[in-house]
């Protein structure tokens, strides 16, 4: 418009979270556009690696707060890499990026503690998306994949579970946001349903992954649906 010298501005926008993120893949072509997909978006790009232990190495100094892994790498596996990084501290949240999708990568990644696993031919948008909620603590999982993850943790969860009176004391709210968890809802969700900042649901989270000795949300949504949290009732 013309002649008001006034403009609307939106102020109730708040910009994208940006994060910290090493990608580790051993094709310098994708390793690089990867990279620059994340610089565009807003995140620091704080190192790169084609290999395992240079992966793990470069880690300790640069100090990533994701990383973005792909499982076929020439040395160790990414799955080494991610048991590593996710052992590391502070622990490095881990998007696996793989062309894979069997069913043995993916629950192989989950359970040395990769906190999402997508595949290479997800969007763009998809991916950012994907490092974002990473980087938030959320597990994320294409639909395919989820299902899968989850429909393992069920069938593990069929076995008798561990009686719950050794289980530590979880106070009223970390249980409330454990069965959210349970559910699948992200911390956001978490936080817009109990009317909570989004802070304090990862406290929260925090908090009960300490008590229970768990290392991941990952881990959270497995222990969550043996307790049989993520049904109604």
């Amino acid at each position: 418009m013309t002649g008001t010298g006034l403009r609307l501005v939106r102020v109730t926008d708040t910009p994208a979270p940006s994060y910290r993120v090493m990608v580790v893949d051993d094709h310098p072509m994708w390793r690089d556009a990867v990279a620059r997909d994340l610089a565009e978006a807003g995140h620091e790009v704080v190192a790169t690696a084609g290999e395992g232990r240079a992966a793990v190495r470069i880690a300790a100094a640069a100090r990533p707060e994701v990383a973005v892994v792909d499982l076929q790498l020439p040395d160790i596996s990414g799955v080494e890499v991610t048991r590593l990084l996710a052992a590391a501290d502070p622990p490095v949240r881990v998007l696996v990026l793989s062309a894979s999708g069997e069913r043995q990568d993916v629950l192989d990644a989950v359970k040395v503690g990769a906190t999402g696993y997508l595949l290479k031919s997800a969007g763009r948008e998809e991916f950012l998306d994907a490092v974002r909620r990473t980087g938030e603590g959320d597990a994320v999982f294409t639909p395919r994949l989820a299902g899968l993850v989850l429909g393992e943790y069920r069938r593990l969860a069929s076995a008798p579970s561990r009686p719950d009176d050794d289980a530590p004391r979880l106070t009223q709210r970390e249980r409330e946001v454990l069965r959210l968890v349970a559910k699948g809802l992200t911390y956001r969700q978490i936080a817009e349903r109990l009317v909570l900042s989004h802070r304090t649901v990862q406290n929260h989270v925090q908090n009960t992954l300490g008590k229970l000795q768990l290392h991941n949300r990952v881990e959270l949504v497995r222990y969550a649906i043996e307790k049989g949290l993520d049904r109604d009732g």
